[in-house]
């Protein structure tokens, strides 16, 4: 004879155990974390009215974004100081977001970036740091802007206005023949002359990079002030400005970039120290540091 089991104890165990817990889950419930979005694309472009600015990532799109105007931008982890060329910085800020792979290689291209665009002059890293990811855009004006989200890839996008007049100037960078080549940069008017000199600083494009051109500093980190008046156009460097000994110098391209302009005939550029070697007469000038 088969013994069988009373029903009710199973059943009555059973639901004992459901309801404190003790039965497994099924698979299918158990949740976890999504993978963190990494960055896989910088890419800027202008459309009627605006300057679009786009961040493409692999996974979903961060959560956690925080787009404001600040008055500098400051490297995560370091606390230091990051310059981008314009006359406007907007910090640009991921939360639970990476710009590299498991190696530790940057995974969306280079990590400084210059736009012939009217509003957008530079984009920088500022930081990867404990899954926070952040950039500084440099803008020709700080203007209001819009921030929306795509799928498809997943996409953040920053449109920023650009409600006023640009006008094509050139800058001059060094080619591959240790010579002086202009390229057209878009400036708002009507400080024209300031422009050109602030999108040289910016150097090129990655387009024009790989054509060979360059920007050759100096170790000059830029300008502090310019001014131009009676045919004379002086320019105040910042940084440690020193030619090293080279033929071709920072002064080899600022000069054509401000000569373009018919107000300036002569250009007299001095160092942080405020020196140049001819302040005075209308001739060029460059400090004693930038001689060969």
């Amino acid at each position: 004879m088969i013994a069988m089991l009373p029903v009710r104890p199973l059943i009555a165990t059973a639901m004992v155990a459901a309801a404190t817990g003790l039965l497994a889950a099924p698979a299918q419930a158990v949740q976890r974390p999504a993978a963190t979005p990494v960055l896989v694309g910088i890419r800027a472009s202008h459309h009627e009215g605006v300057d679009r600015l786009v961040f493409e990532f692999r996974g979903r799109v961060p959560a956690q974004r925080d787009i404001r105007y600040v008055s500098e931008l400051i490297a995560d982890g370091s606390g230091k100081p990051v310059t981008a060329a314009g006359n406007a910085l907007l910090q640009i800020r991921f939360g639970q977001a990476a710009g590299h792979d498991r190696r530790g290689d940057v995974t969306y291209g280079p990590v400084r970036r210059t736009y012939a665009l009217p509003g957008v002059v530079q984009v920088v890293n500022t930081g990867d740091f404990e899954a926070t990811l952040t950039f500084g855009a440099g803008l020709a004006r700080r203007v209001p802007f819009r921030v929306h989200t795509l799928t498809g890839p997943s996409r953040v996008v920053i449109d920023l206005a650009t409600p006023y007049r640009t006008v094509p100037v050139r800058a001059y960078f060094m080619n591959a023949g240790r010579h002086a080549t202009a390229v057209s940069r878009p400036v708002a008017a009507p400080a024209t002359a300031y422009g050109a000199l602030q999108r040289l600083f910016a150097g090129p494009t990655q387009a024009e990079k790989a054509q060979g051109l360059r920007f050759v500093s100096s170790k000059a980190t830029g300008f502090s002030k310019l001014t131009i008046q009676n045919g004379i156009a002086r320019v105040y460097l910042t940084g440690r400005v020193a030619g090293g000994g080279a033929a071709f110098t920072v002064a080899d391209q600022i000069r054509p970039t401000l000569k373009q302009f018919p107000s300036v005939k002569w250009v007299k550029i001095y160092d942080a120290a405020g020196t140049t070697q001819q302040p005075d007469g209308p001739t060029d000038s460059v400090p004693q540091s930038l001689e060969p």
